[in-house]
């Protein structure tokens, strides 16, 4: 698989760091009570059909990009960076 990173360009997923889902951010609250960080913890959907991940491109320019891509084609539907995402003031 490659993904094109908005700075780097095109470049092989070996490269990045998967960091999961993009949902994975929402973390429950600090009075959550333990099932609830258990699920979050150890729990996750296997989505067939297209997704937004966070991976982080760790041998190329450190930057945290949000790939949107299909679990089923295995397209790559859109890269950008969470930096850029966060000036127009959309969460990660």
């Amino acid at each position: 698989m490659r993904l094109t990173c908005p700075l780097c360009g095109p470049r092989d997923r070996r490269e990045f760091y998967y960091y999961g889902h993009e949902d994975y951010l929402q973390r429950p609250g600090p009075d959550a009570g333990p099932e609830a960080w258990d699920d979050h913890l150890h729990l996750r959907d296997n989505i067939a059909g297209e997704v937004r991940d966070l991976w982080y491109h760790e041998t190329g320019c450190a930057q945290w990009l949000v790939v949107t891509r299909n679990t089923v084609t295995h397209e790559i539907l859109s890269t950008e960076l969470v930096a850029d995402r966060k000036k127009k003031g959309v969460r990660a």
